[in-house]
């Protein structure tokens, strides 16, 4: 059966119904999900099995049966590695349908299903008895509920119930005990992200109000690939402190609760930000371990694994402060059951938990920490700047189409008669003879770059109310790409096969996987994933802002060849806007791609990104080349695309 959904559509502003199956909640959830690269985590699995493993033969020690309980089972890897193990029964607890039937399949598939029992429900409603979901306490505990937060999945109400109705008391638990580590530090590019800094427009200063500089900020952890950002980007100002740990044999309690770790400022800074990640370990003995520590605190930077599915943590302090090298301070994580929030003090600590810093300005709300860091980024303001400074007069009135922009700040600024700022494209709630129409253009609802293309179609909107010598800023967008080697992100759309000696095949062969939104080009912040340039980069597609978005589809065919050695997973794609004839800003490719191939990304957007179905493999020097079709469709605002590789000369 098919229905109709509504739609938001980013780039025209409209309200889309488009049809879709049954399905079509799951397809989204499973192509978009961390399924793939949590089976392509050798380094998590294989400390799995072999905690498992421990866990088993510690039970089966003592002479008893083996009954486990899986929380979180997603594919059911943990559960057979239990029963291969030695375990006599698994109860396998999923409480996502989709992920549940797959799981089963795979059971089946595996030959496991007298040993294990899939049940499709949140672990909190599981019940123990005769007539129950489990016909006993289980004696070992195996999850796997943990987020880059490591608690942001809910897993100390998880482990608290199943420690009060699920399982045995003294049961073995894998993972045994999680640590939580965090290190404050100072860090320019890393700050941005938290607040808006002052601005400077010929020769004037313009700082954030009061309320919004002054503000705590937003509560939710920044999770990013910390590998990604060097140590020279930021200056410890304390050792990496172990703040807390968990041991999830024991009864858990998902209360607040708060932790400190006193030490020596190392060096004179400011404080800003505290950067966390945690490790796990599968044994009580911890001679297995399984760590999320950012590749750059290892002896050898390239040995440490590459996941996605966890990351590493970045928190805001509520304001920065002074720190003296010598200076004795406390860092304190308090924590609820399912966020983490850090402070630092000089004086005496509280055991009491503080509150949860929050958002009173409401910027932080709107504006995405990336957004900030655009907004902070000096030589980009500066374009901005130079480009209206040539256009603004006395008797400019100006129109801002942007969200959240500075632009008309900036317009004003330089002396512009009036400014105003749009927020609608109804014509009648603007004033005619509009002089100067700009925008960076940037848009909350914006997800692929081609998003931002809502600019158009507001200028459209708005043509009659320009004047006949308007300036139209940016004049136009250019849509580029090249083609690209991952050195890790191909992982989340690889196919799964066989993991660890299982077979989780039907994970592949799930509808899915096949769906539409898993065949388009998604979104990804290319600076936390390096990728190597296979091609050079290529302007494919323009679009004239000085003229109306077109009643008919615009369409670009090319070839561009593969002059790299090298695996070619897919196409990377962004935009750039030309503000003018002598000023370009570039939403992917900060400087030209390298003689190796090396490719340096903007870290405010997003770029995205179309994954070939199978990679390429090329030498460089076979005359292989991409052929490529764009096609730019007005009446839905959406780039239709397709990629071909071809090996002939």
């Amino acid at each position: 059966m098919k229905t109709f959904c509504g739609r938001a559509n980013p780039a025209t502003g409209a309200l889309d119904w488009v049809e879709e199956s049954e399905e079509y909640d799951y397809h989204q959830e499973i192509a978009r999900s961390c399924y793939a690269d949590m089976l392509h985590d050798h380094d998590r699995n294989e400390k799995y099995y072999q905690g498992i493993r421990a866990a088993v033969s510690r039970v089966k020690a003592r002479g008893e049966k083996v009954i486990v309980l899986d929380i979180g089972t997603g594919t059911g890897l943990l559960s057979m590695m239990a029963v291969t193990a030695g375990a006599d029964y698994c109860y396998a607890v999923e409480v996502f349908q989709p992920m549940a039937a797959a799981a089963l399949q795979i059971v089946e598939r595996n030959g496991f299903a007298d040993k294990i029992k899939i049940i499709n429900k949140h672990s909190t409603e599981v019940t123990v008895g005769l007539d129950g979901d489990m016909q006993t306490r289980a004696n070992v505990l195996i999850t796997e509920l943990f987020d880059t937060e490591l608690i942001g999945e809910g897993a100390l109400p998880s482990y608290e119930h199943a420690h009060l109705n699920l399982v045995q008391e003294g049961c073995e638990a894998v993972p045994h005990r999680a640590t939580v580590y965090a290190q404050l530090v100072e860090s320019e590019q890393l700050w941005s992200w938290a607040q808006l800094q002052p601005v400077e427009v010929d020769g004037r200063k313009l700082l954030p109000p009061p309320a919004v500089g002054g503000c705590a900020g937003a509560h939710s952890v920044c999770d990013i690939q910390l590998s990604q950002v060097p140590p020279d980007r930021f200056t410890p100002l304390g050792p990496r402190c172990t703040m807390f740990s968990v041991e999830f044999s024991k009864p858990v309690s998902s209360a607040p609760q708060s932790h400190s770790s006193r030490f020596t400022a190392q060096s004179s800074g400011r404080a800003q930000v505290v950067l966390s990640w945690w490790d796990i370990d599968m044994d009580p003995s911890g001679s297995i371990m399984c760590s999320m520590a950012p590749s750059w605190t290892y002896p050898d930077p390239g040995s440490s694994p590459w996941r996605d599915h966890w990351m590493q943590s970045v928190y805001f302090l509520p304001v920065e402060r002074k720190v003296v090298k010598g200076e004795e301070l406390s860092l304190t994580v308090n924590h609820d059951d399912y966020s983490l929030w850090y402070s630092i003090q000089t004086g005496p600590v509280s055991e009491a938990p503080t509150c949860r810093p929050c958002c009173v300005c409401q910027a932080h709300l709107v504006w995405t920490r990336p957004r900030f860091g655009e907004l902070n980024d000096r030589r980009r303001t500066q374009s901005y700047v130079n480009a209206l400074r040539s256009v603004v007069k006395a008797e400019s009135v100006c129109l801002g189409v942007s969200d959240g922009s500075l632009l008309p700040v900036f317009a004003h600024m330089l002396g512009a008669k009036k400014v105003l700022l749009f927020n609608c494209v109804c014509p009648s709630c603007h004033p005619q003879d509009i002089s100067v129409l700009m925008g960076e253009p940037y848009f909350s609802t914006s997800l692929l770059p081609w998003h931002s293309l809502f600019f158009w179609y507001c200028r459209t909107s708005l043509a009659r109310l320009l004047a006949p010598d308007a300036t139209i800023l940016p004049c136009s967008a250019t849509l580029n790409m090249v083609a690209v080697e991952f050195r890790d992100l191909w992982r989340i759309r690889a196919p799964c096969g066989t993991c660890e000696g299982f077979d989780v095949g039907p994970m592949d062969e799930m509808k899915s996987l096949d769906f539409h939104e898993s065949r388009e080009a998604e979104p990804h912040p290319l600076w936390e994933y390096p990728c190597r340039a296979l091609t050079q980069s290529k302007a494919v597609m323009n679009f004239d802002f000085l003229q109306c978005v077109p009643a008919q589809p615009i369409s670009s065919k090319g070839s561009i060849p593969l002059i790299r050695r090298g695996r070619c997973h897919g196409v990377a794609l962004w935009m750039d806007y030309q503000l003018n004839d002598d000023i370009t800003v570039s939403m992917g490719l900060t400087k030209p791609v390298s003689d190796e191939g090396v490719c340096e990304w903007s870290l405010h957007r997003k770029q995205g990104v179309y994954f070939f179905r199978s990679p390429w493999e090329g030498s460089g020097d076979e005359g292989a080349s991409i052929s490529y079709t764009f096609t730019f469709e007005p009446s839905i605002g959406d780039i239709k695309m397709d990629f071909t590789v071809d090996s002939s000369n």
